[in-house]
């Protein structure tokens, strides 16, 4: 986001809008005229000692010193900086926004945290982000990589704010009228044509952080994670769960507020706010646990040669297919890595025709078989070497290429 300048918002500001957030920050109502201006006082002055005091703010675009004294009203208002560049600029400068904010409480002087635990908190804000865009698409104990491209489109239209003093707080705005397409596609989206709204996905995150911790409550009173597994269909999930195992493990505490922008009704409170304890981490990660463990997914490794690769996506760590030349392993697997340096190993196993070992998350999908944030553990020679009887047959195209797959949406 550009540097705040208060004079440049002036031509595009929205009075009724501006107005709507001082009064949210405390500013009291001292006075104006229908239509023409309003007259506020700063927080903690219920009155003005004069009727030229306080902040002028013009209602009516149409008069020919709007412009003027709405830069007037916006630099009187920025004079408090960190006022202006945490609280009013950044829901300014975006036409409207849904505010989440993730607060960890911190040590440190005001406004700081240190490095790791600042890393793990914005870290835990973006879990927490994905793993309730992935529930609106449906429910799921562990999602592991499903949904995972419509959860990063919904993160596309996240912006992230600054800190804001005492506790070390991240801060999300989400546009509450942007769209997020379901799937990858270049043609433009609309909701209800191929696209949902911003603010569903959105609602979907509430109400997934709303479910775990109502499990992590339910826990306190009855000593059993039972309120977990019932929670599923309401958004609990492994995913979720780690995430909020994120802020609150090692902490004084945490908590996440949301806002929702009154520029679109909303059905409810217009501010929510949960709270997490240090002690919950210990009810997180046994939950995490058990969401993960009772899924099914079982951790395998596979050796095998490379008989197909996939086209390679930007961004993407790259997937390949395995046949199985070992026992107590599918015949065939199509690996997902986790990083993508490894692709390099698997092209090079496919070129030379050597056998390879792979870890990761064994997953069952229709007839085919996965291998989840797999990596390869190394390359083992020639793959006659190692088991000469079964060596299967290479695949190749008639220019001898690589035979390449593509990976569904």
């Amino acid at each position: 986001m550009a540097e705040p300048s208060a004079s440049a918002l002036a031509d595009r500001v929205n009075p009724e809008k501006l107005a709507v957030l001082l009064e949210e920050s405390g500013w009291k109502l001292a006075g104006g005229r229908r239509g023409v201006y309003l007259r506020l006082a700063p927080p903690g002055e219920n009155s003005l000692p004069s009727r030229s005091a306080g902040l002028l703010l013009p209602l009516d675009q149409e008069d020919p010193d709007y412009r003027e004294i709405m830069e007037v009203a916006l630099n009187q208002i920025a004079q408090n900086h960190d006022f202006w560049i945490r609280t009013i600029f950044p829901r300014l400068a975006i036409n409207s926004s849904d505010e989440f904010r993730f607060c960890r409480e911190s040590a440190a002087p005001s406004g700081l945290i240190d490095w790791r635990s600042g890393e793990r908190l914005i870290e835990s804000a973006r879990r927490a982000m994905i793993a309730g865009a992935k529930y609106y698409m449906g429910p799921e104990r562990h999602f592991v990589n499903r949904h995972g491209r419509f959860a990063s489109r919904y993160l596309d239209q996240v912006l992230m704010g600054q800190t804001a003093p005492g506790s070390y707080i991240v801060t999300a705005f989400v546009s509450p009228a942007g769209y997020v397409p379901l799937k990858s596609e270049p043609e433009p989206a609309l909701e209800g044509f191929g696209a949902v709204s911003s603010r569903a996905v959105s609602e979907a995150v509430v109400k997934a952080v709303e479910a775990t911790l109502e499990a992590v409550d339910h826990f306190k009173s009855t000593g059993t994670l039972s309120g977990f597994l019932e929670g599923v269909q309401n958004g609990v999930s492994y995913e979720m769960t780690n995430a909020l195992l994120g802020m609150a493990s090692m902490s004084d505490g945490a908590d996440i507020t949301v806002d929702w922008d009154s520029a679109v009704p909303f059905d409810g409170s217009a501010s929510i706010r949960y709270e997490l304890q240090g002690s919950d981490a210990e009810v997180l990660t046994k939950a995490a646990q058990q969401l993960a463990e009772d899924d099914g997914p079982e951790y395998v490794t596979v050796i095998g040669r490379v008989h197909l690769l996939a086209k390679k996506q930007a961004g993407s760590p790259g997937v390949f297919g395995v046949e199985s030349i070992g026992s107590g392993a599918p015949r065939k697997v199509r690996v997902r890595l986790a990083d993508e340096e490894d692709y390099h190993a698997a092209i090079r196993a496919h070129e030379e025709d050597l056998g390879i070992q792979v870890s990761g998350t064994l997953e069952k999908e229709g007839n085919l078989s996965w291998l989840y944030n797999a990596t390869v553990l190394r390359i083992i020679g020639p793959i006659e070497e190692l088991d000469p009887k079964k060596r299967p047959k290479r695949t190749r195209t008639q220019n001898d290429e690589p035979r390449l797959f593509d990976l569904p949406e």
